[in-house]
């Protein structure tokens, strides 16, 4: 790699930087920032040319490749999908998308859980005014599906099985009444 001492360098697999201070062999001590002097193998090095602060004072910020990554990146992957002008709100209610961990929940708490989900969804779509819903909640043996068709009875829809094409076997489309009168 041709590195000397003197040089500055950056560790690949860590965020340690530092100055190269002494090379024997194949290894290369190298003093960080803070003081501290460490030993590494000549390929777990990079030689730095110059400062990341230094480049970007260079760097054509109206690239228009550079432009399409940073929005690229800042769009959200939303819920909704629109189809033909119509918006449909998709929500997955397996219980993996719903919390980080299941530690400490029971089968109960679970289900609980995935109904309150859905019946927030329900009331936030009649609010909207969205007229479609696809829940995901996978084959299983059909007790969530069994419990959300009760609690969806209780709502102005209409429901059935989602497009198999699209979801499989495990999710129910929900087409919302708009201009019902309580």
């Amino acid at each position: 790699m041709g590195l000397e001492i003197g040089n500055k360098v950056a560790v690949l697999d860590d965020v340690l930087k530092g100055i190269v201070i002494g090379i024997k062999e194949n290894v290369i001590s190298v003093k960080t920032t803070d003081g501290m002097i460490f030993n590494f193998d000549a390929s777990e090095l990079v030689k730095i040319g110059k400062d990341q602060h230094e480049l970007s004072k260079f760097s054509d910020i109206n690239n228009p490749l550079l432009k399409e990554k940073i929005t690229s990146q800042n769009r959200k992957k939303s819920a909704f999908i629109k189809d033909k002008n119509e918006v449909i709100l998709e929500v997955d209610l397996h219980i993996n998308k719903l919390v980080k961990s299941v530690r400490g929940l029971d089968n109960y708490d679970m289900l609980n859980l995935q109904l309150d989900t859905a019946k927030n969804k329900v009331e936030f779509a009649i609010q909207k005014r969205i007229s479609k819903i696809v829940f995901i909640h996978g084959v299983g043996e059909g007790i969530l599906k069994s419990e959300l068709n009760r609690l969806l009875n209780k709502y102005p829809v209409k429901y059935y099985d989602a497009s198999y094409k699209k979801y499989g076997l495990g999710a129910t489309e929900v087409y919302i009444f708009q201009n019902f009168v309580e």
